[in-house]
C-alpha cells in the first residue's frame, strides 16, 4: 500500500479506530522483537514500516485534537 493511500485510511478511522490500531500496532512491533532474539525475523524493513504507521496514526490524532482545541 502507498504512503498516501494509507495515510487516506488513516484520515477515516474514527477516533477510536486509530486507538485500537496504534495498540495492535505497538503489540506486532513488540512480537518482532521477540522474534528477533530468537532470530526468526525474515523482514527487517517490517521494524520500520511499523513505527511509520504508528507515527502516522498518532499525528493524525494529535492534528485531530488540535483541530477540536481550536474550535
Amino acid at each position: 500500500m502507498k504512503v498516501h493511500e494509507r495515510r487516506q485510511e488513516i484520515r477515516r478511522f474514527s477516533d477510536e479506530e486509530i486507538t485500537v490500531e496504534v495498540d495492535r500496532l505497538r503489540r506486532k512491533l513488540l512480537d518482532l522483537r521477540t522474534q528477533t532474539v530468537t532470530d526468526k525475523v525474515t523482514d527487517n524493513s517490517q521494524f520500520r514500516k511499523t513505527r511509520r504507521d504508528i507515527a502516522r496514526l498518532l499525528s493524525e490524532s494529535k492534528r485531530r485534537s488540535q483541530e477540536a482545541d481550536a474550535r
